[in-house]
């Protein structure tokens, strides 16, 4: 036994969203094997999407590894967020993805989450406008995000990187915090103190 042997952190997450079983009617008689729906992203801007059919289960979901892979692409992000609103059709699936604000977090349903986390989106809302269905929610939402890639391929837009939006927060906290300190290092004024008027002598000492 390799005692020497260590866990090396995986380049890609690996995301099992979808197993099916399913029959072949043959000469010998029905052929049963399974179909995995596979989402492989680095959670750094690249993701795909893979179905994978074997005799066991094991065996497609490395065959929906490997074709997920080989269908990655490169999203485009506006910081944590997508950089426009897009909503896509793709057979029977319908998805809604639009912009968050940072820290917002991802509001998705289950599919559409996982799809978007694994590539590395933080900040997003969408909607499943379509069908519940798990694999054509998944699809549709891949399809989303290849056409933001065209889009801002085509169109030339300039986004702001992950490391920009940070130094820019980083920027208006340090402002806010100096505002902060010259209001409370001013110095505060006394309101004056109002002397109460002296009683009269009813009666003088001789």
């Amino acid at each position: 036994m390799n005692m020497n042997h260590t866990n090396e952190p995986k380049e890609f997450e690996e995301k099992v969203i979808q197993i099916s079983r399913v029959s072949k009617k043959t000469k010998g008689g029905n052929k049963v094997g399974f179909s995995v729906l596979m989402v492989v992203g680095d959670k750094k801007g690249k993701v795909g999407v893979g179905l994978g059919k074997a005799t066991d289960v094991l065996g497609a979901i490395k065959k929906g590894i490997k074709k997920a892979k080989k269908r990655m692409i490169t999203v485009p992000l506006d910081g944590t967020t997508v950089p426009f609103s897009i909503e896509v059709k793709k057979g029977a699936g319908r998805v809604l993805l639009k912009p968050a604000p940072k820290g917002s977090g991802v509001i998705a349903g289950g599919p559409v989450r996982a799809v978007v986390e694994a590539a590395g989106i933080r900040d997003v809302s969408s909607k499943i406008l379509g069908s519940e269905n798990q694999a054509s929610s998944v699809y549709a939402t891949f399809e989303a995000l290849t056409q933001i890639q065209k889009i801002v391929e085509l169109k030339g837009i300039k986004l702001k990187s992950i490391a920009e939006v940070e130094a820019e927060e980083a920027a208006k906290l340090k402002e806010l915090q100096e505002k902060a300190k010259a209001v409370t290092g001013a110095p505060v004024k006394k309101a004056p103190v109002k002397k109460a008027p002296a009683k009269k002598k009813t009666e003088e000492k001789k």
